[in-house]
């Protein structure tokens, strides 16, 4: 699947225009799916749940255009389940990216 590359602060402004309390609505959706998708797949104990949880990472990333997102998904996808240096990539992504609102 091809993913458009942008940018993550052009997405929302996209969406939301000139809304800024729209704006602060997509950000705060969008942090909350990711640290839900990452805590999944940090739980995720079988090569099926951790799948599901980086492609929902993957496809979040993409959705807002969000590259590193989507790296750091495909990174998880290439690991074995459980990687935990995957699960940290992701988790200081959360916090860099909860820092940013």
């Amino acid at each position: 699947m091809a993913y458009e590359s942008g940018s993550f602060e052009a997405a929302i402004a996209a969406a939301s225009g000139e809304d800024a309390e729209l704006h602060a609505q997509l950000i705060a959706g969008f942090v909350e799916s990711v640290q839900t998708q990452i805590d999944l797949l940090g739980r995720a104990r079988c090569d099926g749940n951790w799948e599901v949880a980086a492609m929902r990472l993957k496809d979040l990333g993409a959705s807002f255009h969000d590259g590193e997102l989507v790296a750091l998904a495909e990174r998880a996808l290439d690991s074995a389940p459980g990687d935990p240096v995957a699960v940290r990539h992701l988790m200081d992504y959360s916090v860099r990216l909860t820092a940013k609102i």
